[in-house]
């Protein structure tokens, strides 16, 4: 395990923004109100619309496998900044997960978009497949908790890309509903924020190229059959459209088009972009359009008038 010191990279500013420097991670205590909100709420875009839902069949149990290993890691940290840092990080992702979780119930199943299932599937996965096993000795759960932490790293690579695909998309501009697109947006932004925490983590506790594109190259793999799953499966269920793979195929595309979804282009060259020996996370959206949202945000204004 490093003992270095942990420092911050001042984050990337787009042309015409004011950089807010170091930034303090705190947890925003937001709630949001779906009694309104359309299946399809993104007008006109039926099938992007679930991609987009289909993040919260994901996320909560994700999140809390966050927030799990996190606090594992904790207690092994020296640096105060950085324990500081990764407090705000798990205060953060436990919001998240609420947040989302509560999308099960009060969006998903009220529409006819029973969860359970996929939710079963995520506990088993997260709760069992990817948590430390009491019968391995200490020195393999060590091992173990580096492997995760990268792992963590590298999944957050792409909750940083959607993050900044959040505050740079055209849901507005198509109609969507309000409560759903500051959902997304203030998780999106909170991703930006935070998106450094993820890499300076796994560097502190074992720092390592080839330890870094393979913990990469499995979370490319897992996310991929995730989403397509999950995308699958919301698809399925939906019982106002009629389920095809390849009619999901085409409507990806024009959603793509459309600004509503991110481009398989920029995902991909996000994706080759963490595997430059100079790759530092700041090098991904922008803190100042970010904080600039979450001062903005609806749900996040409620939470702190």
């Amino acid at each position: 395990m490093s003992q270095s010191t942990h420092t911050s990279k001042a984050a990337r500013v787009t042309p015409g923004e004011h950089d807010p420097g170091p930034v303090s991670l705190h947890a925003r205590n937001v709630a949001f109100d779906f009694e309104a909100t359309p299946l399809h709420w993104i007008p006109g875009h039926p099938m992007s619309s679930n991609v987009i839902s289909m993040l919260n069949l994901l996320l909560p149990e994700g999140e809390r496998w966050f927030v799990t290993t996190y606090n594992e890691a904790l207690p092994l940290v020296a640096d105060e900044e950085l324990a500081a840092t990764m407090r705000g990080f798990i205060g953060q992702e436990a919001m998240h997960a609420e947040a989302h979780d509560k999308v099960l119930w009060d969006f998903l199943d009220r529409h006819g978009v029973d969860p359970r299932p996929f939710q079963r599937q995520m506990q088993w996965l997260f709760r069992k497949a990817l948590s430390p096993k009491q019968s391995w000795s200490e020195d393999r759960r060590k091992k173990d908790l580096v492997e995760r932490l990268w792992l963590i790293a590298a999944i957050e690579h792409y909750t940083a890309i959607l993050g900044d695909f959040a505050l740079n998309n055209t849901w507005r501009e198509h109609g969507s509903d309000p409560a759903m697109t500051d959902l997304f947006t203030w998780h999106g932004a909170e991703e930006v924020e935070h998106r450094c925490v993820a890499h300076d983590v796994a560097v502190y506790f074992g720092d390592g190229y080839l330890r870094r594109g393979r913990a990469m190259a499995i979370s490319l793999v897992g996310l991929l059959m995730l989403i397509n799953r999950g995308s699958r499966f919301i698809a399925k269920s939906d019982p106002t459209i009629e389920y095809s793979y390849w009619r999901m195929i085409r409507e990806y595309a024009r959603g793509a088009r459309a600004g509503v979804l991110p481009t398989l282009r920029s995902i991909i060259f996000a994706t080759f972009s963490y595997f430059k020996p100079t790759f530092y996370p700041d090098q991904i959206g922008s803190t100042a359009q970010a904080v600039a949202y979450l001062a903005a945000s609806p749900a996040a204004r409620a939470a702190h008038p």
